[in-house]
């Protein structure tokens, strides 16, 4: 059940009802239950996966609470059954390619390990809640005494598939408050979800197609084509994901619950430090919290220190697909942050350079750097073939060859097309960004809920007519389902 389908917008406003008509006593378990209906629409069995885990980690929780001995090992065996897990069903068939890959090399035969495992929609983002709960439970956080609370922080519809990733103890605390109806929250709650479709309908779904035309067939393209596609994938993967959290946003509003923003306009990040702070905000502090700083984080020698920032985001690149590309995307993340870092360093004993990087100048050049660096890392998380992205990159970072060598059917830039390509390059790119600055700021920032009742509902309407009018003929998932 997508959120960007019809029975989504059946279901949500069925299970609001419910929720608010019901006595107090039975509100969170029929959300429970309502929760495990959404999961079960996709492949049913699955429920017994997620309900198993959840049966886990809230008594093991509790156990490890109690512990008086040998209380690490507990801990960390409740960890490695969540990894275990998530391993299993995500990464079991990506280590067997692996290994026949190393045994092809040896022996020049060619194994076939592959198992039958589907990957469970969603696992990634709720193993990850359950590791942080029990990592809190270790520290000396209370455990959850009540299963139904415990069983919905992680099930919670709105966010299991692809998050954002919640912190149990703010999740519980909206659960166990009184929590009276206001209109407050349709008023906040129906924009964002209407703002999210229009977003994933009008601005994802129409780029993917040009980004599938282009990453389907790399070779084919000359530097500028690949730039171009990108370009265009970037502002596809903010929009599709950034619309997911809008609308699960927007749909927890309706029952009253704050879940965490996930992204604040990381595309105007002056540098990778800063991206990373503004993209994915609840995986990037996730990874901070609880692999980073477990580590040794900061406070170690200065190579220490960069190792751990390269272990981190190479495994937060593993985390997003049982792919080499995935890896490499990670690596390369984590040595623009170190490469960052050092600059830092170095900024520091280069007094007489401070009026240059506190001009506006270098804060612009520093914005264009940092996005055409994101740019190129996408270009691994998109091209699922190690080869061809990196034979991609050299061609983008080299801008050779100019021109195609698509067939004639196909989007090309050749000498008469390219004074046409470039402008409207631009401008698109210019109007994505003009078109979701406001809706960020007006959004994110709450200041929407200020806007006069018939703006507002006309402002939603005309999206709504937008998207009726503009929809694409095909609409791809959501790109973080898969994760």
């Amino acid at each position: 059940m997508l959120f960007n389908s019809v029975q989504y917008l059946i279901f949500l406003p069925i299970v609001v009802a419910l929720f608010w008509l019901s006595p107090r006593a039975v509100k969170l378990p029929m959300l429970l239950v309502a929760s495990y209906v959404f999961y079960a629409s996709w492949n049913p069995p699955f429920v017994l996966l997620i309900i198993g885990l959840t049966l886990f980690n809230f008594y093991w929780g509790k156990f490890l609470a109690k512990a008086t001995v040998h209380r690490k090992n507990i801990f960390t065996w409740g960890i490695v059954a969540n990894i275990f897990t998530l391993a299993t069903f995500k990464y079991a068939n990506f280590l067997l390619g692996s290994v026949a890959a190393a045994v092809h090399l040896v022996t020049k035969q060619s194994p076939d390990y592959v198992l039958n495992i589907v990957l469970p929609l969603g696992i990634s983002f709720f193993v990850f809640e359950f590791i942080h709960y029990l990592f809190e439970v270790n520290r000396g956080g209370k455990p959850v005494d009540s299963f139904v609370h415990f069983a919905l922080f992680a099930a919670f519809f709105p966010t299991q598939i692809a998050g954002p990733i919640k912190r149990y103890d703010d999740f519980m605390k909206q659960m166990t408050d009184k929590n009276p109806f206001k209109l407050e929250y349709f008023d906040e709650g129906l924009p964002l979800i209407v703002t999210g479709l229009a977003k994933k309908i009008l601005l994802a779904d129409n780029l993917a197609i040009l980004v599938q035309m282009g990453f389907s067939n790399p070779s084919a393209y000359g530097a500028p084509e690949l730039w171009l596609f990108t370009y265009a994938f970037a502002f596809q993967i903010y929009f599709d994901f950034s619309a997911y959290t809008d609308i699960a946003r927007g749909s927890a509003m309706l029952f009253g619950y704050h879940i965490p923003i996930n992204f604040n306009l990381p595309y105007i990040a002056s540098n990778i430090s800063d991206f990373w702070h503004r993209w994915h905000i609840s995986l990037s502090t996730w990874l901070r919290d609880y692999l980073f700083i477990p580590m040794g984080g900061s406070r170690a020698t200065n190579w220490i220190v960069n190792r751990n920032i390269l272990i981190t985001f190479a495994l937060g690149g593993l985390w997003h697909g049982a792919s080499w590309s995935f890896v490499i995307w990670g690596i390369f993340h984590g040595l623009c942050l170190v490469v960052h870092r050092e600059f830092v360093a170095l900024k520091l004993r280069l007094p007489k350079f401070e009026p240059l990087w506190k001009s506006g100048f270098w804060r612009y050049f520093s914005i264009f750097l940092t996005f055409n660096a994101v740019c190129i890392g996408d270009v691994f998380f998109r091209i699922q073939d190690t080869k061809a992205a990196f034979a991609a990159v050299k061609k983008m970072l080299l801008f050779s060859p100019i021109y195609t060598t698509a067939e004639a059917h196909q989007f090309f830039i050749t000498k008469e097309t390219l004074p046409i390509i470039v402008p409207v390059t631009v401008t698109m790119v210019a109007i994505l960004v003009l078109i979701n600055l406001p809706l960020s700021k007006l959004i994110g920032d709450g200041v929407f809920s200020k806007v006069p009742p018939f703006a507002k509902g006309a402002f939603c309407a005309a999206l709504i007519i937008a998207m009726v009018i503009l929809i694409p003929t095909t609409s791809a998932p959501f790109v973080y389902f898969q994760f």
